[in-house]
């Protein structure tokens, strides 16, 4: 009979010990696999949305919520500024590229952002059907939004006050869907884009006829800002700071402040989840050497039918192994079950995490078990190297 089929036979009579420590090396690897699948997904996340934005200018406040509320459109707005002062900073020497963004609205959740056509190029936007906004109370919608609200071309819906509620909503005005943007895989599939001009009139219930639009007295959300030149990156944001009542803020200083708090937490249960595997670990190794002194007769009647040394060793190495590479893909497809039903509760369609994809360090989840199984093993596999046959057999 091979080894493999000696170490499975082995573990199949004692079910209840090999599948306590097949679960105990499941959990531990479990925590790790949703860890990894979450950080990786949230970092890429970040990377994608803020690609390509030097810089978010707002209304002063927590730098933190400017790039939640403009990047990630996760969080309120710090509230609005004066377009006239907007626009200071907007025609700078030192900015290549800037994109304003006035928010305040949303359609079942979703937000409505007003921008223009430097928004389009800053992401690289295109549509796979219709085309984008162009005149007032135009839109175009983000893939996931045609989706998840079974919005097509041509159709017509009205915008809320805020952005989470839908009960105060803007009937004077309805929107028109003119385009849907293809798939780009960042926050863009989840926003419905117009005109700036859109959203002031949408909050603009004065006489148009007599009052139009105001220059001096219209107001945006933020400016998405991109460099023209290395030298900015340094004194651009400080003069904005010191020059205006505007507040600078860098996505990727704040992307990674909030990481960093996030593997505050990450942290903590990897250390738990090391904590578990440890334990498995020292409690396959008790079962194999349990097993091991319950086996030794057997063994030790093995060994004089000419089984060599190695073969008995590669017996117990296997058993480790195989118990505790149960438990590595017991743990992996747990971690991926879990992380899915947790996305299941999450608020943000846009921040949504799933459990259906595979990354390549869960390879590395696999290769952890079996070292694990190695070397909860060593000891006894020494310990069956050290055998003394004739005094086994004599005390039998």
């Amino acid at each position: 009979m091979s080894p493999l089929k000696i170490s499975w036979k082995s573990i199949l009579s004692k079910p209840l010990s090999s599948a306590l420590n097949s679960l105990l090396v499941a959990f531990g690897v479990g925590i790790l696999t949703v860890l990894l699948l979450a950080s990786s997904q949230i970092i890429e996340k970040l990377n994608n949305n803020s690609k390509g934005v030097d810089l978010v200018i707002g209304a002063k406040g927590s730098p933190l919520q400017l790039i939640l509320s403009s990047i990630y459109y996760i969080d309120f707005p710090t509230g609005n500024i004066s377009l006239a002062e907007a626009e200071k900073v907007i025609h700078h020497p030192w900015v290549k590229r800037a994109v304003p963004l006035a928010l305040g609205d949303n359609y079942r959740g979703v937000r409505i952002v007003g921008t223009d056509t430097n928004f389009v190029k800053l992401y690289a936007l295109k549509v796979s059907e219709g085309r984008f906004w162009g005149r007032d109370f135009e839109v175009t919608i983000g893939s996931k939004v045609a989706k998840e609200q079974q919005l097509k071309v041509g159709d017509h819906f009205y915008g809320a006050h805020g952005l989470m509620e839908s009960t105060d909503i803007h009937k004077d005005h309805a929107y028109q869907v003119k385009g849907i943007l293809a798939p780009q895989g960042n926050v863009t599939d989840h926003l419905i884009l117009t005109n700036i001009a859109s959203v002031w009139r949408m909050h603009d219930h004065r006489d148009e006829k007599h009052d139009e639009h105001h220059q001096e007295e219209k107001e945006i959300t933020t400016v998405l800002i991109q460099y023209r030149s290395p030298m900015a990156v340094v004194l651009f944001p400080r003069m904005v700071n010191q020059s205006t009542n505007l507040q600078t803020a860098s996505p990727a200083a704040e992307s990674a402040r909030l990481y960093s708090l996030i593997g505050v937490g990450v942290d903590t249960l990897k250390g738990f989840a090391m904590v578990i595997m440890l334990i498995a670990a020292i409690s396959v190794l008790v079962n194999l050497y349990n097993s091991l002194k319950e086996r030794s007769y057997d063994l030790a009647i093995m060994r004089v039918l000419g089984a060599s040394r190695r073969k008995l060793l590669l017996i117990v190495i296997m058993e480790g192994m195989m118990i505790s590479l149960a438990g590595a893909l017991m743990g992996i497809a747990l971690g991926h079950v879990l992380l899915e039903w947790i996305a299941m509760y999450q608020d943000k369609s846009h921040a949504k995490l799933t459990g259906f994809i595979i990354i390549k360090e869960e390879a590395w989840l696999i290769f952890g078990g079996l070292a694990i199984g190695f070397c909860a093993s060593i000891i006894p596999v020494l310990q069956a190297y050290k055998t003394n046959i004739s005094m086994i057999l004599a005390k039998n």
